[in-house]
């Protein structure tokens, strides 16, 4: 009883903003069916590191205070980029790179969603230190894993806001992507139909494509080798043919595995007395305008082509160049659906998609090759 009025006693109402906070993306999860493997651990985790005396992060054990078991999953996982290494392998067993090399050039759409990253570098440079805007800018990545090592590497003290924002705003996807889509386009080229011809890709171009992606980024974004090199490997393991138990594990019991121990790991650095905080808001503020200026830089660039292109193509396919894969191919799709029921988008925006993928993971290298 007397430990009960003690936990009672140490409640404030910032706790009690967290446990909201928590209790909306259990929501969004469960309600919304919005990434739930994403948000439900998050949203979870962030009412149990927010519950006074519970030991999550921290407990007392006589008269003094040891880690909790949040943190030493964190420094298991976390702080040793583990967890984030191996979800790239259950990423890149997922990935079918078909579409992308029936059409290269798509790759350029992934390379322009990534303008958000540098104009939100710019930007965060006003308000932190450089290794800091570096970390915060690299949320634009929409890729949770690439944050993660980024901040890590770089050294960022405020490895906890970052990692809560890329997850977040990578399951708000459908929320955040829509509306900027439909302010820089009209109902015109929404309608613009894209046939999609059916090209055959051989084995050996997808067995040598991971391997020569890996080299290439390599030499030229050495700081990218490790994050590209196990994105790569997991996709060989799906395309070399005699690993088809392997491919399948990876793609389902690993990724979703380690992406539940991340979930909940990355709530552990939600706790009100760290989150609750102006710079934390303002990571957040940054990290959304990653995120739109990452749509609003594939629909342009889009938008601009067409100006010279005679096949028009559907601008809105520019946005699934952000990493969150599959995500944004599927909303890209959907809203072309939408305005059209028979314009199927879904195989020029998957190969959009999974080509934001590798440019979100290079560009993280590219941010690490300049700033460490």
């Amino acid at each position: 009883m007397e430990v009960l009025f003690e936990s009672l006693l140490l409640i404030r109402w910032q706790h009690i903003v967290m446990w909201i906070i928590g209790g909306v993306l259990i929501y969004l999860a469960i309600k919304k069916d919005m990434e739930p493997t994403l948000l439900l651990p998050i949203g979870f985790g962030a009412i149990l590191v927010n519950i006074p005396m519970s030991g999550a992060v921290t407990q007392q054990i006589g008269e003094k205070f040891e880690e909790g078991a949040l943190s030493v999953l964190f420094d298991a996982g976390i702080s040793n980029e583990l967890f984030p290494l191996i979800l790239f392998i259950g990423i890149g067993a997922m990935i079918d790179f078909g579409p992308l090399l029936a059409n290269p050039k798509l790759m350029i759409f992934g390379a322009a969603a990534q303008f958000g990253i540098f104009f939100t570098l710019c930007t965060a440079s006003m308000f932190f230190d450089i290794n800091d805007a570096a970390s915060i800018a690299i949320i634009g990545a929409a890729d949770g894993p690439t944050s993660i090592v980024v901040a890590q590497k770089l050294g960022s003290k405020y490895l906890g806001a970052i990692m809560v924002a890329a997850y977040s705003y990578m399951a708000l996807v459908p929320i955040i992507q829509p509306p900027v889509i439909k302010l820089l386009t009209t109902k015109k080229e929404r309608l613009i139909r894209m046939p999609y011809e059916q090209k055959e890709v051989s084995r050996l171009t997808k067995i040598l494509f991971p391997i020569v992606i890996t080299i290439i980024a390599g030499v030229f974004a050495p700081a990218s080798a490790s994050l590209v090199g196990f994105l790569m490997f997991g996709n060989l393991i799906r395309e070399c043919g005699v690993l088809n138990s392997l491919s399948e594990t990876a793609q389902k019991v690993l990724a979703n595995l380690v992406t539940i121990f991340l979930g909940i790991t990355i709530a552990s650095r939600m706790q009100a007395s760290e989150f609750l905080h102006p710079d934390t808001l303002l990571i957040l503020a940054l990290g959304l305008v990653a995120f739109i200026f990452d749509t609003a830089g594939g629909v342009i660039f889009a938008k601009i082509l067409n100006l010279f292109l005679k096949k028009k193509i559907n601008p809105m396919i520019g946005a699934a160049g952000i990493s969150a894969f599959p995500m944004s191919g599927r909303i890209v799709h959907k809203m072309g659906r939408e305005e059209d029921p028979d314009n199927f988008l879904l195989m020029h925006s998957i190969g959009v998609n999974v080509s934001g993928q590798i440019a979100s993971v290079i560009a993280g290298g590219l941010i690490l090759n300049f700033f460490m």
